[in-house]
């Protein structure tokens, strides 16, 4: 059962993997799908077709529990004030096991 911490709201959500209702915006249980079923508050302004950079998060723990980084995702993030080796792209990771990320601060967004 996955566990997905959001920081810095703390928000924890806990669900069966396969169960989760998908909400229509990113990758089936991604990160994205992930805080829309649990009403945390993450900026996606393409939707979740991985064609903005707005809901990019740093994974504090568990990078090796997402799914790997696609092309697309990749050239993306390239674009993101402030780019780590633990960025991500919510819409597009997929979430197999325990993780903490982190949503960036209005300071550090766009």
């Amino acid at each position: 059962m996955p566990k997905i911490t959001f920081l810095p709201s703390n928000q924890i959500a806990e669900y069966q993997e396969g169960s989760l209702p998908y909400k229509g915006e990113g990758l089936r249980e991604s990160l994205l799908d992930v805080a829309l079923n649990y009403g945390v508050e993450l900026r996606h302004a393409c939707g979740g077709i991985c064609s903005c950079i707005t809901c990019h998060v740093f994974v504090e723990e568990g990078d090796e529990r997402l799914s790997p980084m696609q092309k697309a995702e990749e050239a993306l993030l390239y674009r993101v004030p402030g780019y780590t080796l633990h960025s991500r792209l919510a819409c597009q990771a997929a979430v197999r096991g325990d993780v903490v990320v982190r949503i960036p601060t209005p300071n550090e967004q766009l």
